[in-house]
């Protein structure tokens, strides 16, 4: 199976899931963190992010996801790009797929703007930030959708999510 947590960039994706992987770790060791900025830095500089440079990018994290499930692990995916293409690749090649919508809006990840993006976009120093000038395309069919104003801490997040996840809810239950 494989869980993958997608919202703009700020969303609270890495977050979340680090809390998720806090939570379930310790019940399902086979559960792995796949952060698309920790992917990203593994396989070096080479790309940018332009929408084609995204577009591989969301490939790696795909066939890694689909590699590790492969052989038993239980990835958890945190991705920004979420193209229809990409996400109907995942629903039909990644088993036990679960798509997690953080929607957090523009205007919210500009106010949060952890990484100092959309501050750099404002003034013209980050080109190719999604959701400004790369369309962000909100996923149609999230199995899960998480709504950030609603003051959840990301633990309650990631309970929110290991309760709709049938494995690792019946893993938090085997516990």
């Amino acid at each position: 199976m494989v869980v993958w947590i997608t919202g703009l960039s700020g969303a609270g994706k890495t977050t979340i899931s680090e809390a998720l992987g806090a939570l379930v770790k310790p019940c399902l060791p086979e559960l792995v963190l796949v952060d698309g900025d920790a992917v990203r830095d593994l396989f070096g500089g080479g790309l940018g992010y332009a929408e084609a440079d995204r577009v591989v990018q969301i490939g790696r994290l795909q066939r890694l996801a689909r590699f590790l499930a492969g052989q038993g692990q239980v990835p958890v995916v945190a991705a920004l790009y979420s193209h229809p293409d990409l996400l109907a690749w995942n629903r039909a090649k990644l088993p036990g797929y679960f798509e997690v919508l953080i929607d957090a809006s523009v205007d919210l990840v500009s106010a949060r703007d952890p990484k100092g993006l959309y501050r750099k976009a404002a003034v013209s120093e980050q080109p190719s930030v999604v959701g400004l000038d790369i369309p962000w395309h909100r996923p149609a069919f999230p199995d899960l959708v998480i709504d950030p104003r609603d003051g959840a801490t990301p633990e309650q997040v990631a309970s929110r999510i290991a309760l709709a996840v049938p494995r690792l809810a019946n893993a938090l239950e085997m516990a």
